[in-house]
């Protein structure tokens, strides 16, 4: 007879609760993206796009480097997806005055727009979503909010230190 493995987990024991979490809010992030894809009528962005537009807009000058610290990703990748966001018409890439061989990130107005027009659309999805639960529910979701953002920052402190 071969040995068995361990039980699996079911849902609700504690043991379960951090897969539970990271795959809820997996699945409603990607649940968003697809339903924001539809009725677009200029190409879509894709996540890491979109995530880069929203780091300039959050901080208009940042460079390559610290884009690429701040998202998690190869300064290489930042660059490539620089230039395809450059290309489309969504970021000017100024030379840093302190370091010529640096470029610093700005929105342009087209950018700007799609963002205004992403962010609403996202709302308005969430929020006709969040009207249909009751209250009870709404509020659980509005309590929760300040510990998700203390996971988030801890996860990201984490990412940090590696």
């Amino acid at each position: 007879m071969e040995p068995k493995g361990p039980e699996p987990k079911g849902p609700g024991e504690p043991e379960a609760f951090p897969e539970e979490l990271a795959d809820t809010l997996v699945g409603i992030q990607r649940l968003i993206r697809r339903r924001l894809r539809s009725g677009l009528t200029a190409p879509r962005l894709r996540g890491a796009e979109v995530e880069l537009l929203r780091l300039v807009e959050a901080r208009p000058g940042i460079g390559i480097t610290d884009a690429a610290k701040e998202l998690y990703l190869a300064s290489n990748s930042v660059s490539t997806l620089v230039n395809k966001l450059a290309r489309d018409g969504y970021l000017i890439r100024e030379t840093d005055p302190a370091d010529r061989r640096a470029a610093r990130l700005q929105l342009t107005e087209a950018a700007r727009n799609r963002l205004r027009d992403w962010q609403r659309r996202r709302a308005d999805l969430v929020g006709r979503h969040v009207d249909r639960l009751d209250e009870a529910d709404r509020e659980a979701l509005r309590a929760a909010l300040p510990a998700l953002r203390k996971l988030a920052v801890t996860l990201h402190e984490e990412a940090l230190e590696s």
